[in-house]
């Protein structure tokens, strides 16, 4: 095996370049941006710090091999010369999943078949059944065929990033963690300054940030696929989770809400995160913000959005309720909005300015940002 392997983390469309920031910010070399996500190399511990420590990658996928194959002979020929044994424990359940594109082999079903043929005769088992890989201890195996070359991947993550394990209480059509921490990222938010949510929900964007700010890794309260890979190495494993050390206050992460439900949900959630000294919630409406300290800080908030929850129309109102707030009482405040809708972002009247479109469950969303308001 390879001292270092090409591995690839995967990143929503449109934050592939915030995610390669967060990779060069960590150490990892050469982070290349490419449709879907960031390539770098590294080694397999490298591989088991990006899971731990990236807040922004979706998973990180490790290529064990590549070639060219023009047929299915070919494929299944060139598919058991890979050493399967060095990843793949006989007897682990396996899922292999296969995408052709533009190659002379064009039938996905049929590739991930001989692949999967390949990997049982090497001793492990094929999952049955449609079942969603992540819901069991399937390996899941990635081929995917384009202009006739193969790239074979295995993913290193299992369960999607954006999975802390830190909630117990998820609220409407929350942002994923992973976004939240990548817009963060693109707000210039290091963890210091003041920061606000009117509209907190299950508390996303606080948790991510005060974990930001305690040093506190995203993937510390999580088990991981590359656990068990069979060249898994529990001493070199051990050796990255450092202690976690609870942060102390006083708190600079606030969130507000119109719904109880929510508040307590988050304070729950921030309990579990082992954050609770940097975050503060309280149950109040859009008319009641006040800064919560002396600024400046950073404003950060995912209203609804028409398509997301409830009707668009009736949402113009609760933009402009929010815009003239922040308006009048949060100068020098500066103001990151996540929305699906142009015109409602429009609707606060404020100086925002939108970023890249990203896809968002079924949506393409923007981060409006501001310069500090006046």
């Amino acid at each position: 095996m390879a001292d270092t392997l090409p591995l690839f983390l995967a990143a929503q469309p449109g934050l592939e370049a915030a995610l390669a920031e967060e990779a060069r910010a960590a150490g990892f070399l050469d982070p290349r941006p490419v449709p879907g996500g960031v390539e770098i190399t590294g080694t397999l511990q490298d591989m088991r710090r990006a899971n731990l420590v990236l807040a922004g990658a979706g998973r990180v996928l490790v290529r064990i091999a590549e070639f060219r194959a023009f047929h299915l002979a070919q494929l299944d020929k060139r598919a058991r010369k890979i050493d399967w044994a060095a990843w793949i424990a006989p007897g682990t359940p396996v899922r292999v999943e296969a995408t052709c594109r533009k190659s002379k082999i064009y039938h996905d079903r049929a590739a991930a078949q001989r692949i999967a043929k390949a990997v049982t005769d090497a001793g492990a088992v094929l999952a049955r059944g449609e079942a969603d890989a992540e819901a069991d201890e399937a390996l899941r195996l990635i081929a995917r065929i384009d202009d006739d070359l193969v790239t074979i991947s295995l993913d290193s993550s299992g369960a999607p990033l954006h999975r802390r394990g830190l909630k117990t209480f998820v609220g409407k059509a929350p942002l994923r963690e992973t976004m939240a921490a990548l817009f963060l990222r693109q707000m210039g938010h290091d963890g210091r300054e003041p920061l606000v949510d009117p509209m907190c929900g299950s508390g996303t964007l606080l948790l991510e940030a005060a974990s930001m700010a305690s040093g506190l890794a995203p993937g510390r309260a999580r088990a991981f696929a590359f656990e068990r890979f069979a060249n898994h190495d529990p001493a070199a494993w051990a050796a990255l989770r450092t202690p976690v050390v609870p942060p102390d206050g006083p708190p600079r992460f606030f969130g507000f809400d119109r719904d109880q439900g929510a508040i307590t949900g988050a304070t729950r959630n921030a309990e579990q995160a082992g954050v609770t000294a940097l975050c503060q919630f309280a149950c109040q409406p859009i008319s009641a913000l006040e800064p919560p300290v002396p600024g400046p800080g950073l404003i950060m908030v995912n209203p609804p959005y028409g398509a997301r929850i409830g009707n668009k129309k009736l949402l113009y109102g609760l933009y402009g309720a929010l815009g003239e707030t922040l308006r009048t009482r949060f100068a020098g405040w500066r103001l990151g909005l996540m929305t699906s809708e142009p015109a409602l972002a429009k609707a606060t009247a404020l100086p925002i300015t939108p970023g890249p479109r990203v896809a968002h469950g079924g949506l393409t969303v923007q981060l409006w940002q501001s310069d500090p308001l006046r």
